[in-house]
């Protein structure tokens, strides 16, 4: 594996990887991972031999390492004689798994699982979509197979030229994700002690792509709303500026049994970006019990069906998302959102989703070999 992000970074693209480690490794195949060195990051993970490569932060964006593309990875290569690389996300360092992969006759496979074109609609770089298409589709066309996270994701990669395209299943984790886990004590903390007011819960980085600016009309319009923000990033500060004078609390990074607990305390998981490629914390909310309510895209829509298993407002729509809130107070809707939430939650788990990989790998293989 080379990929742009590893533990102990936490975000769903490092959350998919683990798991899918933990599988190929339980299952007798050995792996070694290249990733940016990072504070904190350790030799082996769960027997995977890590390779850190220097890395080095934006000063707007301290939270996330960057790795340049290194000749390191060839000679990593050479010495461990891999029969596939998997080049996750490439952009930077895992661009260099794509050219080594390719210049040692290594059969490669690819996965895109940031919409990183869109992204920079975020940042003020729009202009550079196309430049960034062209590099994006030289990289993942250099394999035989190029893996996304959703239908959506699939068609939008075709549309651009990319080719050899599969869809990954999603993968949750019922057992750490459970309605089980609620705490009174979590509420209080999540509310600022106003537990009978409706909890918002988010969940994710703090980033301009994750669009949290956006909750502030509804924050300053109702009083009967608690918003509870879950996670760290480049844009914490003036987000907690921008909030300071709504009913808004910041956690930080939350893990573990306390993360658990803090997806099962809320009334609604609401979720605002329009630019994820899929959103594992959607998965993750609807396993808590905790139904979610999520701006309109073509990828949330694979995953929530509107007042069924989850609420759809229009993005930009005050009017669109009050009634979302608003139809939470009818307990015959709450409980059926919540139930059949849970249901989709467990048709997924990360076993299905990490053999599914494998599977890629296995075709990846028998294509170079034809």
């Amino acid at each position: 594996l080379v990929t742009e992000t590893f533990l102990p970074s936490t975000d769903g693209v490092v959350t998919r990887l683990t798991n899918a480690v933990d599988y190929m490794v339980g299952n007798g195949h050995e792996v070694i991972i290249i990733c940016p060195d990072i504070e904190g990051i350790e030799e082996e993970y769960n027997g995977a031999k890590i390779y850190p490569m220097p890395a080095f932060t934006f000063f707007f964006y301290t939270q996330r390492a960057w790795s340049l593309p290194s000749l390191k990875i060839k000679d990593i290569f050479e010495e461990f004689q891999p029969d596939i690389v998997h080049s996750v996300n490439p952009i930077s360092l895992a661009a260099s798994g794509v050219h080594y992969a390719k210049k040692l006759n290594i059969p490669l496979i690819c996965s895109f699982h940031t919409n990183t074109p869109k992204y920079l609609d975020h940042y003020n770089f729009s202009f550079l979509k196309p430049h960034i298409w062209s590099f994006l589709r030289d990289l993942h066309n250099s394999a035989k197979i190029n893996l996304v996270t959703s239908e959506a994701m699939y068609n939008l990669l075709e549309e651009n030229g990319i080719e050899g395209l599969r869809v990954l299943p999603i993968g949750v984790d019922t057992i750490n994700r459970n309605e089980r886990f609620y705490s009174e004590k979590m509420r209080i903390k999540l509310t600022d002690g106003e537990v009978d007011k409706i909890l918002l819960i988010f969940v994710g980085r703090l980033a301009p792509e994750k669009e949290i600016e956006s909750l502030k009309e509804l924050m300053e319009s109702r009083d009967d709303i608690r918003l509870a923000i879950i996670g760290d990033g480049p844009s914490r500060t003036d987000l907690e500026e921008l909030f300071k004078d709504t009913n808004t609390v910041f956690t930080g990074f939350l893990k573990g049994e306390e993360l658990s607990e803090a997806y099962a305390s809320g009334d609604a998981f609401i979720f605002p970006s329009v630019s994820e490629t899929l959103g594992l914390v959607i998965t993750e909310s609807m396993a808590s019990g905790t139904p979610v309510i999520a701006a309109y895209s073509e990828p949330t829509i694979e995953q929530i069906k509107d007042r069924e298993n989850g609420l759809i407002y229009q993005k930009n729509s005050l009017s669109s998302l009050n009634a979302c809130i608003d139809s939470l107070k009818d307990l015959e809707l709450y409980e059926k959102i919540k139930t059949n939430g849970r249901k989709y939650s467990e048709s997924f788990s990360w076993e299905n989703a990490s053999r599914a990989m494998l599977n890629a790998y296995e075709e990846t293989l028998e294509i170079n070999n034809k």
